[in-house]
């Protein structure tokens, strides 16, 4: 898979003047709360109109969607509203009902996409569509897992293409719900700039309050849209309430979301960002030139271990440097996050060298 310009074609065609809104419940509850939903969003700059119909969760007993029933409702929203329709499928049999309730967007979830033998199914079930298919990240952070997803729906002659990402679960707590490891997401958008892109704030917050700040991130980093889970009554949603707003807050939302220029002409503005870049080209080298030092130092001390019969790692040691640098971190205005991964990863590197060593 290249990519190509007409990776856009789709998304184009919906001739938007502002990036693509999907927004609904996370679940389809009942006829009256799939309706009430979309008749207030209908006015708004969503596009799409997004439920669950099946919802399979972490663990059983919890609601797991009220099935194909919800696909009438689905249909009957997008009768009486105009807006196009899309929800989750996860096998070849929601691929066939869902088609033949003429949902317009499908899309894949991040348990689905972490198994290339049931994409492929769903692949083979989707064959030659002309339906748009998003497939949402893997739950583990892998983008050769990702794109190889996208890869097997373009193989099986499905065009109309795009990711969604939803952040990545992590066993370490954080603020969000699913960390989004942006970095991952921009990886991708280096290697398909033509394939849209969109942000799914809603699973990587877990919470409404930082449902805002995501969004403008992404619209920062120049993804071409959002799904935002958004329902009349949050509160009493029946799966995932703390992270939905309502249709009032998405409005909001979309009205004070800044998109910004991907450059200016103006020389002065070029002028001042060239230097900046060329200042912060030249801290890299001399991060790139430091790490090597101290590596050349982690070294040494593998070396005197080895000869001491000494073990790799010294727990009481690690812990005093994490904690002591998170202390100065903050004297920097660097978040305590930011400090544990990468001190994390300097320390795996360290003790990676010193196997090395200890070992031949």
């Amino acid at each position: 898979m290249e990519n190509k310009k007409e990776l856009r074609n789709w998304l184009d065609a919906y001739n938007l003047e502002h990036p693509l809104v999907i927004a609904g419940p996370c679940s389809a509850e009942t006829e009256e709360q799939v309706l009430n939903i979309a008749h207030q969003l209908k006015d708004s700059d969503a596009t799409v109109y997004r439920a669950g119909i099946w919802k399979p969760r972490t663990r059983p007993g919890n609601f797991e969607g009220v099935g194909a029933l919800g696909l009438k409702w689905l249909q009957k929203a997008k009768e009486e509203t105009g807006m196009k329709i899309t929800t989750e499928v996860a096998n070849p049999n929601h691929v066939e009902l869902a088609l033949k309730h003429d949902v317009d967007i499908l899309w894949i979830g991040a348990r689905t996409t972490v198994s290339p033998f049931i994409i492929q199914e769903i692949a083979e079930a989707l064959r030659g569509t002309d339906k748009p298919v998003l497939i949402k990240n893997p739950v583990n952070p892998d983008l050769s897992l990702w794109l190889g997803a996208v890869e097997r729906f373009y193989t099986s002659d499905v065009k109309k293409l795009g990711v969604i990402h939803r952040g990545f679960s992590t066993y370490e707590k954080t603020r969000y719900r699913n960390n989004p490891e942006w970095q991952i997401a921009i990886d991708l958008q280096n290697r398909f700039p033509d394939l849209p892109l969109i942000l799914d704030p809603s699973h990587i917050a877990g919470r409404r309050d930082i449902i805002f700040d995501l969004s403008q991130t992404a619209l920062d980093l120049n993804y071409d849209g959002l799904m935002i889970e958004t329902h009349h009554d949050p509160d009493n949603a029946w799966s995932d309430a703390a992270q939905q707003i309502t249709p009032e807050a998405l409005i909001k939302y979309t009205e004070d979301l800044r998109i910004r220029k991907e450059t200016d002409d103006d020389a002065v503005f070029n002028n001042k960002i060239n230097t900046l870049r060329t200042k912060i080209d030249v801290i890299d080298h001399q991060l790139i030139e430091m790490l090597g030092k101290r590596m050349q130092v982690a070294d040494g001390i593998g070396q005197l271990k080895k000869d001491h019969n000494v073990a790799v790692l010294q727990s009481k040691r690690w812990n005093e440097i994490l904690g002591k640098m998170i202390l100065e971190g903050e004297e920097k205005n660097l978040s305590e996050e930011f400090i544990l991964r990468m001190f994390k990863a300097i320390h795996q590197e360290s003790i990676n060298h010193q196997e090395e060593i200890i070992n031949h």
